[in-house]
């Protein structure tokens, strides 16, 4: 048997960028699970430019060919400012996408690898991106249950060829699918009434309109910096890098489903956000929400059934006084108003017991787990 050469040259063009963002749709051309990206926003995420998070980072994207056929890519990324904060020295990888081939995939985190120890890290830790925030971890249960926007669709191979190459468990991180009840349960209904009760100064913030929502935008996020902070894989955004996340999302959020809470000062204390699935949308359009796909993709939100949950915080100061209970108890009202019948948690760290035990608290099970796996450089 002949192995042809496998070739991993770096993405310095625009049309190599084009082969970076599209390569995935061919590998997952016949994965039903698989939802494409949102092309727009893909190419404002690789891009050095319009990307604010590049400027405060050590970058890599690399093609891998074999004989001049495009078979695999990946991404590696360090940050400067959080490995110097954190007393860390790791690199991440993510992105890594390519057919079931052993030599294609092990050449790539090789390139990977190499990059980063020349950049004198020592550990080489993914799938992690800029922030949390990105999609992290790969998929090592729930393979055909339905992937959400923000989360990573993997073939079973991809963390076996991993493992076999030593890479090890760093990290594992569980989706809980909550049902949405007809009736809020009573306990906890009460629960939500005494903490507003004990509360006085606090006020519910609900949306309405985009409008409305975009001032809150950086308030929301300046609140995910103050808490967020031992949170795996966190980094904390700027004021460029609040917009830039606010305008990636944006266009497909509806307003009732994220809820604020507000002291005196009109300083957010605590929020949630959700969004309707609009995976089927995405994928009826194929990634593309303009000139018409959008139509597919709003509309795919309002009939889903499925609510997912994409972020949320409590100021410290005011943990534990039940403001959860207030912030769900609001959602619960909408998600049930809007006709969905269950809840997608996202992503929580396993070890994050607090949230790990509402979700329980609220009739959710685990039903998907990503993983993100590390070895050392």
């Amino acid at each position: 048997m002949i192995c042809m050469a496998i070739s991993i040259r770096p993405v310095t063009t625009k049309q190599e960028l084009k082969k970076f963002i599209h390569l995935p749709a061919k590998i997952h051309k016949d994965h039903h699970n698989w939802i494409p990206p949102l092309y727009g926003d893909e190419w404002v995420f690789f891009s050095e430019k319009k990307n604010k998070s590049f400027s405060h980072c050590d970058t890599v994207l690399y093609l891998a060919y074999r004989e001049e056929e495009l078979v695999g890519r990946i991404m590696g990324i360090i940050h400067r400012d959080y490995n110097r904060d954190k007393h860390e020295n790791n690199a991440r990888f993510n992105f890594l996408e390519a057919w079931d081939d052993r030599e294609v995939i092990e050449a790539l985190i090789g390139a990977v690898a190499d990059w980063a120890r020349e950049k004198g890290t020592e550990k080489l830790v993914g799938p992690l991106a800029f922030s949390d925030k990105d999609p992290q971890g790969y998929l090592v249960e729930g393979y055909d249950e339905p992937v959400v926007i923000a989360s990573h669709c993997n073939f079973k191979y991809i963390t076996e060829h991993l493992v076999e190459m030593g890479f090890e468990k760093e990290l594992d991180l569980v989706v809980y699918k909550v049902p949405v009840p007809e009736e809020t349960p009573e306990l906890y209904l009460k629960i939500a009434e005494r903490a507003e009760r004990n509360n006085p100064d606090l006020r519910l913030v609900e949306f309405y309109t985009k409008l409305q929502l975009r001032r809150y935008i950086r308030p929301i996020l300046t609140l995910v910096n103050d808490t967020f902070t031992s949170i795996y894989g966190f980094t904390p955004f700027t004021p460029e890098e609040m917009d830039d996340f606010a305008n990636r999302y944006i266009l497909v959020l509806n307003p009732r489903f994220i809820k604020a809470i507000v002291n005196k000062e009109n300083k957010v204390v605590a929020f949630v956000v959700g969004m309707p699935d609009i995976s089927a949308g995405i994928k009826k359009s194929r990634g593309y929400l303009f000139p018409i796909g959008f139509i597919p993709v709003l509309t795919s939100g309002r009939k889903s059934p499925q609510l997912n949950l994409m972020l949320g915080a409590v100021d410290p100061a005011y943990q534990g006084k039940g403001l959860d209970t207030i912030l769900g108890r609001a959602m619960l009202e909408s998600a049930r108003k809007a006709g969905k019948t269950y809840m997608d948690s996202h992503l929580e760290m396993e070890t994050n017991t607090k949230v790990r035990a509402e979700m329980e608290y609220m009739g959710g099970e685990v039903y998907k787990r990503y993983r993100i796996f590390q070895r050392a450089l």
